[in-house]
């Protein structure tokens, strides 16, 4: 394992990173929990986290060390006025396989509860994969602390990250028209919010070419929910109260129609997002005749990350291998 013997704190606390460091895990200050002074071996010994970690900090240094990788999305005046969009960025991770220009670029959007966003886990090392893969990766990290409607700026983070993308597109070595979306968990929820009526179509982009959405929240009700909603959080959150909010786009399932094709994967023994969610979100795809895949690993929980070590390993090649597929097949 890359960096094995390396404490978490000694990889975090290399200069290089300092801009995205502290948004490991956004919103927990990692310096303060015992695991600062684990090295990566022993995280991984104590099931601290999943997923090849070193590999994601090999390579976001890597992309350090390029110079240009680290792009805020809000202007210092829009921060000023909002602190919540502090720390709203995406890094950029090319990938220098033969062809990966030719390819869509995929936006990995980690996911966190809407407390937390974890690029340590679903970010960087999932970005990894993919680069091995032939595909160009950019990683956002979006708005957790607004007091209301907060998915309604995380749809605005979501513009913001593809329009600078578009603008770059040269640069970025990327097609500004083609695009794949991945999304973890509540990440995995804004994934699939971004290709209803409040997303692209809304901001004036490009339907992305297919979204991955991994262990994804999609339905507010509340037979499939483990835990009530609480009335501050969906105020939160919607903006209004969850009878309302059910009623409208945030329903996933009631609200396909603008989605490209989807490959959805998750672990039956999810005990933090019900199954229920993504097996919902497939049968709505599959009625309108949606390109989709659904894969349900046999044993695992929640946040599987890059599916290291688990059931579910090589995810990530065979959800990109699926997407050719069909592209393959629509010509």
């Amino acid at each position: 394992m890359v960096y094995e013997s390396e404490t978490l704190g000694a990889l975090l606390g290399d200069p290089r990173v300092a801009p995205i460091a502290a948004d490991a895990i956004r919103n927990r200050d990692l310096r303060r929990e015992p695991l600062w002074n684990k090295t990566l071996s022993q995280l991984k010994a104590e099931q601290f986290f999943t997923g090849e970690i070193g590999l994601g900090i090999e390579r976001l240094y890597r992309a350090a060390d390029s110079g240009a990788w680290y792009y805020p999305l809000y202007t210092e005046e829009e921060r000023a006025q909002d602190p919540a969009r502090e720390g709203v960025n995406v890094v950029w991770f090319p990938s220098d396989a033969p062809g990966a220009d030719d390819r869509p670029y995929l936006l990995v959007v980690p996911g966190g509860g809407f407390v937390n966003v974890w690029n340590l886990t679903e970010g960087w090392p999932v970005a990894e994969q993919f680069n091995r893969l032939g595909y160009h990766a950019f990683i956002l990290t979006y708005q957790v602390d607004g007091k209301e409607a907060l998915l309604e700026r995380n749809m605005e983070d979501f513009a913001r990250a593809l329009r600078l993308i578009r603008e770059n597109a040269d640069a970025f070595h990327v097609h500004p028209e083609r695009c794949i979306t991945c999304g973890f968990s509540a990440g995995g929820y804004l994934v699939c919010l971004w290709n209803t009526a409040m997303g692209y179509a809304r901001h004036g982009l490009p339907r992305p070419q297919a979204v991955f959405p991994i262990y994804p929240v999609t339905s507010l009700r509340s037979e499939i929910r483990y835990v009530s909603p609480d009335p501050a959080e969906c105020l939160r959150l919607y903006g209004r109260p969850i009878e309302e909010a059910v009623k409208l786009d945030f329903e996933i399932p009631d609200h396909v129609e603008g989605f490209p094709p989807t490959a959805i994967f998750l672990a039956a023994g999810d005990t933090l997002v019900h199954p229920e969610n993504s097996k919902r979100l497939a049968a709505a795809l599959e009625r309108r005749s949606i390109p989709c895949r659904l894969e349900i690993g046999p044993t695992g929980d929640h946040g599987f990350a890059d599916g290291s070590g688990t059931c579910m390993a090589g995810w990530t090649e065979r959800a990109i291998r699926w997407y050719e597929s069909v592209q393959a097949g629509a010509h």
